[in-house]
């Protein structure tokens, strides 16, 4: 049976509500992803079938979560990191089979390490407002999560902004970035940061 919720329930958008009132510059949006932008997100997960954790970074209410399982991500791949206890709560509520870890992405620290316990990851897929953090913390962050992956393993991330949040030569990456999603409020684009890959169409660095 599949864990996917069929819709948001309003359950979820009162908890983004609530948490943004509390703390806007963590949530950093002012209303969750838009179905359109998750699944952009998770376009660029690797197939189902492939080895290594997916890990999720800011799932706030589970729209980019719901569509990564959407996408055939099996549930026992799939590793959240969520600040916020109230998201984490909601987030176990929606998504019995996938794993929920508290702590904060900016620095997950001994806690992500034991839970990956030598695994490798696949992917990561980034909801965090990195411009709401200084440059240097920001670019920082990025990089310890490029140093985790394998070579051409994707680091997605979405940005409101025309600015990339990290210049890829900070990190010494590449970064591919997609089309506006203009169904999301405010417009997005997804940016895909990789080391070690050939430069392809639409990459930058």
């Amino acid at each position: 049976m599949s864990t996917t919720p069929l819709r948001k329930p309003p359950l979820a958008e009162a908890s983004f509500l609530r948490e943004w009132l509390r703390q806007p510059l963590k949530v950093g949006a002012v209303s969750p992803s838009s179905k359109a932008l998750a699944e952009r997100m998770a376009s660029y997960v690797p197939l189902p079938g492939e080895d290594g954790v997916i890990l999720e970074l800011g799932p706030g209410t589970g729209v980019v979560t719901r569509a990564l399982l959407k996408r055939g991500v099996e549930a026992d791949r799939l590793l959240c990191l969520e600040y916020a206890p109230e998201f984490c709560a909601l987030l176990r509520s929606l998504f019995p089979a996938v794993h929920i870890l508290r702590g904060d992405a900016y620095r997950p620290g001994a806690d992500l390490d034991a839970w990956l316990n030598g695994r490798p990851l696949a992917a990561v897929v980034s909801s965090l407002p990195l411009m709401a953090r200084p440059e240097d913390e920001r670019s920082a962050a990025l990089n310890a999560y490029l140093d985790l992956l394998p070579v051409g393993a994707p680091f997605v991330q979405f940005t409101y902004s025309p600015a990339l949040p990290v210049r890829p030569e900070r990190v010494e990456a590449k970064v591919e970035v997609s089309p506006w999603v203009k169904l999301n409020i405010p417009p997005a684009r997804v940016l895909v940061y990789r080391r070690g890959c050939p430069k392809l169409a639409g990459t930058i660095g």
